[in-house]
């Protein structure tokens, strides 16, 4: 709200519980049962005239994660205050692109709440129906940041997009892959997503291409579900969390989406290159790169 107070093109919206329930987002509501903090849904809308393009940023909002009732150990719950740098460079973006006069309608949409644990808490075996019908089985309460989301991207594409973005602290896996100082980019359009690399190559942040190998979905099918929150095996974890949000974007929408999984730079414990200690707002720089390059080519 003081975001959009200090900008004249920026508006912010903020819906409760009672519209999610409306809404039918019961897999963002599910991951927040167990939390005393009711969930929010911030939409941020940056508007300026003759507007050239719609481009939607959804940001992984989780405030604190647990781990839920698959809960975390102790060592690997340090940090989890970071869970929501998403949500975090989603603001920090749509912030640059005021500040920047860029001429796009930009729009940040942010999922914020807490995974934690409680008699009430959702459940691994929980069935649970998002808000674009997809059922999902639950297996690990701890694959919570796609729940979230997905529920987020199906919001986003009532808007119609013409690039769609997802930026969420999501795997272990992808900081095990590429380690802690570079994101994962994925998606269905493998123009799209070299088109952003280059565009996005002067930042300073490092990103690789992860591809989406057909024969990974099968990790993520259920037998009693749609779909599952994680996969059946430990290998391939960042792709197969990618392939689960796929799930969720419509077929008109899948050749203008990325996702981006940023959990590896997006807080660190010790200061490296020109990064303090801390929360770096990972994504921020780079997505700001592509847009002020599609500025140019206009």
């Amino acid at each position: 709200q003081n975001l959009a107070k200090n900008y004249p093109n920026l508006s912010c919206k903020i819906y409760d519980e009672k519209f999610l329930e409306k809404e039918k987002m019961n897999a963002f509501l599910a991951v927040n049962k167990a939390s005393v903090h009711p969930p929010r849904l911030i939409h941020l809308i940056y508007k300026p005239n003759g507007a050239k393009k719609r481009v939607i940023f959804v940001g992984k909002g989780l405030t604190y994660d647990s781990g839920g009732l698959s809960l975390k150990p102790a060592d690997y719950m340090l940090t989890m205050k970071a869970d929501k740098s998403g949500a975090a460079a989603a603001m920090g973006i749509i912030k640059g692109a005021a500040e920047l006069n860029l001429p796009f309608e930009i729009h940040a949409i942010l999922g914020a709440t807490e995974n934690m644990i409680g008699g009430n808490a959702y459940k691994p075996d929980d069935v649970l129906i998002s808000r674009s019908g997809v059922s999902i089985e639950v297996r690990n309460t701890d694959a919570e940041g796609r729940l979230v989301l997905a529920d987020c991207l199906s919001y986003a594409q009532d808007f119609k997009p013409d690039v769609l973005i997802d930026m969420a602290t999501l795997t272990g896996a992808c900081v095990v892959g590429l380690g802690e100082y570079t994101s994962g980019i994925m998606g269905n359009n493998e123009e799209l997503k070299a088109e952003f690399k280059a565009k996005a190559a002067k930042s300073g942040e490092l990103n690789t291409i992860l591809e989406f190998n057909p024969h990974l979905r099968e990790l993520i099918k259920s037998q009693i579900a749609d779909v599952s929150n994680t996969g059946s095996s430990r290998y391939g974890g960042a792709i197969t969390a990618g392939l689960f949000l796929d799930k969720f974007i419509k077929d008109e929408f899948k050749d203008k989406w990325i996702h981006q999984d940023i959990a590896g730079p997006a807080y660190t414990e010790k200061a490296w290159g020109y990064n303090q200690a801390g929360a770096t707002g990972a994504g921020v720089r780079m997505n700001l790169y592509y847009l002020c390059a599609m500025a140019k080519e206009l």
